[in-house]
């Protein structure tokens, strides 16, 4: 099975990809390639020379990729001619908490989509109107046809948590506390704005919340919905080490009685809070393939070694191996940047910085809960905000990487 895929970014008009492909497109009697105003196509039986032709496209614009035949039956949805294509779902399963592990442009936000009954997949037909009844008619007898036919009844509420918290004050304004009362469908406010640690953050504004505080308040957004499936992507990026723990005891206790599926890269939560877990792999903005759910030891085992046994299939060149720490010299040279009795208030909150410094070769960390100031201690060493006293002295230009991106 072959698949051609075309990255339409790169393959603009007056691109160096799209002049290459507008060229070749003339050279064959075959539609091997075509071209149609800013639309370029590349057929997947196109012929050997054709297919050469495509693989040296300029900027790496095109994909052809060789799959396995019996993949085929298993494709679930497909975007357009040269897009991407999902093969197999993952399955919500009852009383369980369900992971998702892979890389990022794999198809989890498809996957999720079309669980939660936003997306009828089409089963690679493209052109065709997508229905539930032949998706089902697909999938053997089981647990995730079981669900579909609830999906497709209408039987089943879902809530998401986004991946991107971020973004969340750009598209909801007003207090934590206003915004979380709206939502309530289970009343569970006060338990569940305790348990995540956000009952003192009630009163404060959405957009003054830092990473943490926006995951956390998402969090409590979506798991106060009275849903029968739960979608948290990414539920524990932004949070601290004890932060992670609390999230992975509340999804727990949820999943005692719903489904829940995790989409998660950090492996020692995954470890902790998922039943089963469903391995992702592909090439990113090609193709996605969903393997079937295994124990959560066991797929992490086999993600690190990058092999998949019961498929016979690598899905890394190399497996992932943790590097010991190194002790190094500690030399003490002239500070690269130092400070001295910091302080700043913003609103009800007030840091204090004793006397310290960076040295020149010298990586140091600064670690504690979210909330506490770290984002805001290291604006005003990079001079991105101004203090209300003390000192900096920097000796060296200072490149600042926010946490939040504009």
């Amino acid at each position: 099975m072959r698949i051609a895929v075309v990255i339409p970014e790169r393959c603009e008009p007056k691109s160096n990809a799209y002049d290459y492909l507008k060229k070749w497109s003339q050279m064959c009697s075959k539609e091997c390639i075509i071209v149609e105003g800013k639309l370029v196509k590349i057929s997947e039986h196109a012929c050997p020379p054709c297919i050469v032709r495509a693989k040296l496209c300029p900027d790496d614009a095109v994909k052809i990729i060789n799959l396995p035949e019996e993949l085929e039956t298993d494709m679930m949805h497909r975007y357009s001619l040269n897009g991407f294509r999902l093969f197999r779902l993952p399955t919500p399963s009852k009383d369980s908490v369900v992971g998702i592990l892979g890389p990022n442009g794999m198809g989890k936000s498809t996957a999720v989509n079309a669980l939660s009954g936003r997306l009828v997949p089409n089963l690679g037909d493209w052109k065709g109107e997508a229905d539930w009844d032949a998706v089902i008619a697909t999938l053997p007898r089981g647990e995730l046809r079981d669900f579909l036919v609830e999906v497709k009844e209408g039987r089943i509420s879902v809530a998401v948590k986004p991946q991107n918290v971020d973004r969340l004050p750009q598209r909801v304004k007003g207090k934590v506390g206003d915004l979380l009362r709206k939502v309530d469908e289970r009343g569970l406010y006060d338990e569940l704005t305790a348990g995540l640690g956000i009952d003192h953050l009630l009163d404060r504004e959405i957009g003054q919340l830092s990473g943490g505080e926006l995951q956390r308040m998402a969090m409590a957004a979506t798991l106060l919905r009275d849903a029968d499936v739960y979608f948290l992507d990414e539920p524990s990026s932004y949070l601290d080490i004890y932060e992670r723990m609390r999230i992975v005891r509340i999804v727990q206790e949820l999943a005692a009685e719903r489904r829940v599926i995790v989409i998660e890269h950090d492996l020692a939560v995954l470890d902790v809070l998922a039943d089963l877990v469903h391995i992702v792999y592909g090439n990113k903005g090609a193709f996605g393939i969903f393997t079937p759910a295994r124990s959560t030891r066991t797929a992490i085992n086999a993600y690190l070694d990058g092999f998949l046994q019961e498929q016979n299939v690598r899905i890394r060149d190399k497996p992932i191996t943790f590097l010991g720490h190194k002790d190094r010299k500690v030399e003490t040279g002239a500070p690269m940047v130092s400070w001295g009795d910091l302080q700043k208030e913003l609103g009800t909150f007030k840091l204090e910085a004793k006397e310290g410094a960076v040295h020149r070769a010298e990586v140091v960390g600064v670690v504690g809960p979210n909330g506490t100031g770290k984002s805001t201690m290291i604006k005003m060493l990079a001079g991105e905000l101004e203090y209300d006293a003390g000192w900096v002295s920097a000796g060296a230009k200072i490149s600042y990487k926010p946490q939040h991106l504009d």
